[in-house]
């Protein structure tokens, strides 16, 4: 399997500095987003959960979960070795609790054991990298992994429905930018520098995010028992459920 652009993208060292920086701008509704998740999971605080984490980056959404369920483990996948290093030492002493695997999350059939089998499988701007058929095959792949009983949250970006509502969506998160970037950032300098950028950043990770309704349908076709928006905001959700 040729690495992903999306990997090979999060392998620069001065992209994996700015990560979270980056992040709080550009998607600030993130914290709020893993929130939703971690409010939605019915287990008793004590239980000793095994999470999947597709694409765990810099550990934002692990490392939210192991606090809430201290006798949590995690299985943390990311092709970025990069990635894997900033997620291990933002844990600290957390990190002790989750098996960093490297690797494409397309291959979960080989970063996975056939008899491996947990409670919950996360994931935060991740599979927005891939297309609708290998997102589909992924999301299986996840479900396969749960127990009945176990729950998929997927925090990531769509896109809007019709054109029009896109264009409108992306114009707001323009503003957004521009108004909480710092004035010194020369990236998000203006509307046109933003829209550059974005533009330039989204090409070279291979983003191709889907419509709301898309990834809801591939939801609904991989045997989870009910699945659902949780969370949505123009060009932002939190999708997921149980099996």
């Amino acid at each position: 399997m040729e690495p992903d652009k999306s990997i090979t993208a999060y392998e620069v060292p001065k992209r994996i500095a700015s990560y979270d920086a980056d992040m709080d701008v550009m998607h600030p509704n993130r914290h709020r987003m893993v929130q939703v998740a971690l409010d939605l999971l019915p287990f008793d605080r004590d239980r000793p959960l095994l999470v999947l984490d597709l694409g765990v980056g810099t550990g934002f959404f692990s490392e939210r979960l192991l606090k809430k369920y201290p006798n949590a483990r995690v299985i943390a996948i990311d092709g970025a070795h990069a990635m894997i290093e900033v997620a291990s030492e933002r844990l600290g002493v957390d990190a002790s609790r989750v098996d960093f695997r490297i690797g494409d999350f397309r291959d979960l059939d080989r970063l996975l054991a056939d008899d491996e089998s947990g409670d919950v499988v996360i994931s935060a701007y991740a599979l927005h990298h891939l297309d609708a058929a290998d997102k589909a095959a992924v999301v299986r792949r996840c479900v396969d992994f749960l127990q009945p009983g176990g729950w998929f949250f997927n925090a990531d970006n769509i896109v809007g429905e019709t054109p029009d509502l896109e264009g409108r969506f992306q114009e707001l998160r323009v503003a957004g930018i521009v108004d909480r970037a710092e004035p010194s950032d020369d990236r998000f300098g203006g509307p046109r520098r933003t829209r550059t950028f974005l533009d330039a950043m989204e090409a070279k990770e291979g983003d191709q995010p889907l419509r709301l309704a898309e990834d809801l349908e591939i939801l609904r076709a991989s045997g989870l028992k009910t699945s659902s928006v949780f969370w949505l905001e123009t060009r932002e959700a939190v999708t997921g459920g149980f099996k």
